[in-house]
């Protein structure tokens, strides 16, 4: 298996914060982590950064031979 792109970063977050990140997660059928990561693109959107959008990973099972 390829190794991940992305970076692993350790974050200290407040348990409030946390347990309303992960309502909104819910809430969105994502990851704490990926919501972490829509909330991120989106405030920086709004300052007028140009962020490149996420590489797309196939799902599923890979086809058989690969």
């Amino acid at each position: 298996m390829a190794p991940s792109p992305k970076k692993a970063f350790p974050l200290r977050i407040e348990p409030g914060l946390w347990h309303a990140l992960e309502r909104s997660a819910a809430a969105d059928f994502r990851s704490v982590n990926a919501q972490i990561e829509v909330l991120l693109r989106e405030a920086l959107a709004r300052r007028g950064l140009k962020v490149a959008p996420p590489e797309l990973r196939k799902r599923g099972r890979p086809a058989k031979g690969e």
